[in-house]
């Protein structure tokens, strides 16, 4: 017996899904209007989403849920883990160096693109919302590298 209903589960990755994504688009949009440390601090609250994602992880071993969910759960927890290292802990300049920009956009979208999977788990209208929020947040996220290189 699941630990938490499935439909219940699927609301709450929906939920967390969309919060995070529209975190990431008010956060390009504060770099964009010249508020960096607006937007550093809004990446770092983003982080809170390792919160319902690891307690999502935990709750779908008791469900029959499909391998790609693990992945998606995983590559955000991921993303989030090797953000707060680099961006937080460390506070490395690695966005000046092409490879690690490379392998961090790649990991970035790759898990963003796990939400949207997440979200679709809870139905149709949720795919549509996180996908066309997810399409603004990539087309902010490019914008706003192109012209403050963060």
């Amino acid at each position: 017996m699941s630990v938490v209903p499935v439909r219940s589960a699927d609301l709450i990755g929906a939920i967390t899904a969309n919060v995070y994504i529209l975190l990431i688009i008010t956060m390009c949009t504060a770099r964009l209007l010249g508020r960096p440390q607006l937007g550093h601090w809004l990446g770092l609250i983003s982080m809170s989403v390792v919160i319902p994602l690891i307690y999502l992880f935990f709750a779908a071993r008791s469900t029959n849920r499909p391998a790609i969910y693990f992945v998606w759960l995983g590559l955000m927890i991921a993303f989030q883990f090797v953000e707060l290292i680099l961006d937080y802990i460390f506070e490395l300049d690695f966005r000046s160096v092409r490879w690690a920009v490379i392998a961090y956009v790649m990991l970035f979208f790759g898990a963003t693109g796990g939400m949207v999977g997440l979200a679709a788990q809870a139905g149709r209208w949720w795919v549509w919302v996180t996908g066309f929020t997810f399409l603004i947040m990539a087309a902010l996220a490019f914008i706003q590298r192109a012209k403050t290189g963060l």
